[in-house]
Order: structure tokens, then sequence, then C-alpha cells
């Protein structure tokens, strides 16, 4: 790990201190004063087109760029907040290792495990105890379970509806 932080590229370091500085209050007050500056040169430029076109053009650049620095920050975070969910997961026994990497899924996809998780709140809401778990595992367990051991054949109607030798 220590190798990896000492070849980051001269990209990641410029993003990452920008980043930082710019969600600082230093930054905040830097651009507050610019614009005061700006607003108190008005009279001296005689509110002119090139005095507008000043702020106008230097906010639009600073903007385009954060943009950009913006998307990878978070990018970055939700990459390394996704590794420590996927770390839990597969750190907690009763967890199901099927959510790990659940990221890369089609939106369908994920309605349709939304939807399994709100049935999921429903029956954990019935419950009494609090510390019962429920899992996609557990409900495909359970699923199983019903499936072979609980369900009765129908009757078969080749037989003319009698099954009463069977």
């Amino acid at each position: 790990m220590e190798a990896t932080v000492g070849k980051k590229n001269l990209f990641e370091k410029f993003s990452n201190a920008a980043t930082k500085f710019t969600g600082s209050s230093t930054a905040f007050v830097i651009a507050l004063l610019t614009v005061i500056i700006w607003a108190v040169t008005g009279p001296l430029f005689h509110y002119s087109e090139t005095w507008q076109l000043v702020i106008n053009t230097g906010t639009t650049i600073i903007t385009f760029l954060m943009v950009f620095l913006i998307q990878k920050a978070q990018n970055k975070d939700g990459k390394a907040i996704q590794l420590k969910l996927n770390e839990l997961i597969a750190a907690h026994e009763r967890a199901s290792n099927r959510m790990v990497d659940i990221e890369d899924l089609t939106e369908k996809d994920l309605d349709q495990l939304h939807k399994f998780y709100v049935t999921l709140a429903e029956l954990a809401k019935q419950e009494t105890d609090i510390h019962c778990s429920h899992s996609i595992d557990a409900a495909e367990e359970v699923n199983e379970y019903k499936s072979r051991h609980l369900r009765k054949p129908k009757p078969n109607k080749e037989h003319n509806g009698n099954t009463a030798g069977k």
C-alpha cells in the first residue's frame, strides 16, 4: 500500500490538493473578496461590458474546471465507500456476498433488489425479535425449503380427477 502512495501521478496530487483547498474557508474568502473587489471597481470602469466580461469569463472558466475536479473527487470517494461496504459485507458471516459489487448492475436489476429489500423491511417490521436478520441467501433457502417440503403436488388430471389411489 505504501508503494502506491508514492506513485501518485501529477494530476492525482494536483486534484487532491485542489479539492482540499477549494473546499476550505480560505478559498471561499478569496472568492468572496474577488467578487467584492470586482463590484467595487465597477464605477472605475463605468460598468463597461469589458468589466462584466472579466467576472463572467473568470467564473465560467473556474466553474468548468471545477466540474472535473469535483467529479474526480466524487468518483474516488464513491469507489472508496463501495470498497468499505464490500469489506463489511464480506466480513459479516450472515450478510449475502451477492451484494458485493452490485453497483455494476443495470438500473432494472437494482430496482428489483430494491423491491426485495422493501419486502424484507416489511418482514422485519413484523418480527418481534429486533435481532432477527433477513438476507437474500436466507430468503432463497426458505423459498427452496418451502418448494421442496411444503408444496403438495397438484392432482393429475389425466386420471379423471381421481387422486384417491395416490
